[in-house]
């Protein structure tokens, strides 16, 4: 985890790798209470039973919106600001599910410092986001994920 003391810290890591989290996984269990939050509930995710026997994946999936909204998560794995007050969600910029997160799967984040932008009070930061599946090439999610963060 890289530690900044005040946001204008950052800009000495602009266009640097911040690191990459530790795997999480993705349980079933996790999967079902997205697609109850999300009322996303296509038996893709939710029915093992019926993925195995359809699926090309032969299992459930995670949604690709649940890859992506891990991101605050690990975001706060990979560094932290300390006189930070809040931040705030602002967006994406080019998101891409690049690959399906079976049920069970670890998922990890690397992020790089794409952009800063001072506002009143804070900074609007850019981070590219890849989400690695353990074991496999090619990533789930691939993102420009924007934050606000104010002192």
């Amino acid at each position: 985890m890289k530690i900044f003391n005040k946001l204008s810290e950052l800009k000495s890591s602009l266009g640097t790798e911040l690191g990459v989290t530790d795997y999480l996984i993705v349980s079933q269990e996790m999967i079902d209470s997205f697609a109850r939050a999300t009322y996303d509930l296509q038996w893709i995710h939710t029915d093992p039973e019926k993925a195995a026997a359809f699926s090309p994946f032969k299992t459930t999936v995670a949604h690709g919106f649940l890859t992506l909204s891990l991101a605050p998560k690990f975001m706060s794995e990979l560094m932290t600001v300390k006189s930070v007050k809040m931040g705030l969600n602002y967006g994406t910029n080019k998101v891409r599910f690049t690959s399906a997160v079976p049920s069970g799967s670890k998922v990890r984040m690397r992020g790089v410092l794409r952009d800063l932008e001072e506002v009143e009070n804070g900074m609007k930061i850019t981070l590219d986001c890849t989400f690695e599946i353990e074991g496999k090439e090619k990533p789930a999610c691939v993102a420009e994920f924007i934050s606000v963060l104010y002192e």
